[in-house]
């Protein structure tokens, strides 16, 4: 099944932005691909050395894909929509999913919606914070906010590397993904800190 998904998401790179668009809204309803966009775009970019914009045009489609992907998983959740019920995680996980997103709020969708190797599923936050009625218009500024921060540094990224990019990756991948896991756990461990502190002492 994965190939598969691979096969169809060279498919659509080849179709330039507007493949980015179609793949990055397919990766975000639910069916991921894992790393795929991010490869993709640093590679599309890349290949856009003598011509910018279109770089970052394609980080704009992957932008709005990932988006509307996403906010159409937060809409059902939030009407209750019977499908989404077939890839909940079991019961304790999800509990302890809910529980992190009532304390840490948007945090929980910011941090692996920015990431290029989330350490937690997206996907289970999203639909949190539509299951339990979290303003749209904040979740739209928290997604749109941190998708633009992480496809628009991937088309720069692809524009510094140029021909280099592909190798660049293949050189650096488990760097970069212990970098990017790092910096997470290092953001986490700061929420920890300041809601220790903010408990009363008994």
């Amino acid at each position: 099944m994965k190939v598969l998904l691979y096969k169809i998401g060279a498919v659509l790179f080849a179709y330039g932005p507007w493949g980015i668009l179609l793949l990055s809204v397919i990766d975000s309803v639910g069916i991921p691909l894992p790393a795929a966009m991010d490869v993709l775009l640093i590679t599309l970019a890349a290949g856009s050395v003598k011509a910018p914009h279109h770089a970052y045009f394609a980080a704009t489609m992957a932008v709005m894909g990932s988006v509307g992907g996403n906010v159409a998983l937060f809409l059902a959740a939030r009407r209750g929509a019977r499908w989404l019920r077939r890839s909940e995680p079991p019961p304790g996980k999800r509990r302890r999913f809910r529980e992190w997103f009532s304390r840490y709020g948007l945090l929980t969708v910011f941090v692996p919606a920015v990431t290029p190797a989330p350490p937690l599923p997206l996907k289970v936050f999203v639909v949190s914070a539509g299951a339990l009625r979290t303003p749209f218009y904040r979740f739209l500024l928290v997604m749109t906010l941190a998708r633009s921060i992480r496809f628009f540094g991937e088309a720069y990224m692809g524009l510094v590397l140029g021909k280099d990019a592909q190798g660049f990756l293949s050189r650096h991948l488990w760097a970069l993904t212990g970098l990017a896991a790092g910096l997470t756990i290092a953001l986490y461990l700061l929420i920890w800190l300041r809601e220790s502190r903010r408990q009363p002492a008994l």
